[in-house]
């Protein structure tokens, strides 16, 4: 698995840009089968940055309605990367 295939995007909300800001930890969603040592070695090689701590969890799909019938979206990995102090994405900051 490549770089590219495991990290799939940057989750951008309140909490994730206040997590980047404060405690200099950004979330991405990575691949379901992403280990934690592969995050962070795609992480230390697409943003040139040194990952301290990986926090990984899966995020269960929610279930939806459409007329009368249910389905559930895919279930999907979330992965919390603190880096070391002095580092930054600069991607995030939008600068």
């Amino acid at each position: 698995m490549n770089n590219y295939q495991v990290i799939l995007r940057p989750v951008v909300t309140e909490k994730s840009m206040d997590q980047a800001e404060w405690d200099n930890q950004y979330t991405f969603e990575v691949a379901l089968r992403a280990n934690k040592r592969q995050i962070k070695e795609a992480v230390e090689a697409l943003f040139d940055v040194e990952v301290t701590n990986v926090r990984t969890m899966v995020m269960k799909g929610k279930t939806r309605r459409w007329g009368r019938n249910f389905y559930s979206k895919s279930d999907w990995k979330k992965a919390v990367v603190t880096l070391a102090e002095g580092d930054s994405i600069v991607e995030f900051e939008g600068v």
